[in-house]
């Protein structure tokens, strides 16, 4: 073996820059000229910068799987000792009036009492939803709760239950009624006389 016969079992790898010489001559495998032919080309394509535009999911209830049922508005019952007087009636209309609730859309929501804070005066509550521990510290002072709302409660139905096959009513198919045939006229025939015999004596 020579020594112009020795060779590197590693031999240094280079990447192809200038477009000439080696395996990739003139163009490099880069084609012609333009954007695409230049070094660091790296486009973004436009349905990325459209995803990047859309608001994030920030928690659950807040971009989707919103509830379709407006929830009412909530309200304390030491809010209620602050407002009103010993031996007033509260209704939503009347929390509107008082400022202690607004109105959505134009519209008086539905109002839920809770029990936070201590009361010592009696009200009578008409029209509202009310907590457990709310309707139990009014009632301990002497107010009382009338026509209490509550909430209407939807059952999920599930999923149909597709083992059990029901089929459907079918309506009677009514009878088609026969066409009407038209009556073809018939052409009048001339009848022909018969024609008289002649014989050979009468041409005598």
């Amino acid at each position: 073996m020579q020594t112009n016969q020795l060779k590197r079992n590693h031999p240094n790898t280079k990447r192809m820059i200038v477009a000439r010489g080696g395996k990739r001559g003139k163009t490099s495998g880069r084609g012609g000229k333009g954007q695409s032919a230049r070094a660091g080309n790296k486009r973004r394509p436009e349905w990325r910068d459209i995803i990047k535009q859309l608001p994030k999911l920030r928690g659950r209830g807040v971009n989707q799987h919103k509830s379709i049922q407006d929830r009412p508005a909530i309200i304390n019952i030491g809010v209620l000792e602050e407002l009103f007087n010993a031996g007033d009636s509260i209704t939503p209309t009347i929390l509107v009036e008082k400022f202690a609730i607004k109105t959505r859309s134009g519209k008086i929501p539905e109002v839920k009492i809770l029990g936070d804070g201590e009361i010592t005066k009696k009200f009578v509550i008409t029209g509202c939803f009310i907590s457990d521990s709310a309707k139990a510290k009014i009632e301990k002072v002497g107010g009382s709760v009338k026509d209490a709302a509550k909430p209407a409660m939807v059952k999920n139905p599930g999923p149909k239950d597709t083992s059990v096959f029901v089929p459907k009513a079918v309506k009677p198919v009514a009878a088609k009624k026969a066409p009407k045939v038209k009556a073809v006229k018939t052409e009048k025939v001339a009848k022909v006389k018969p024609v008289a015999k002649v014989t050979t004596e009468s041409k005598k």
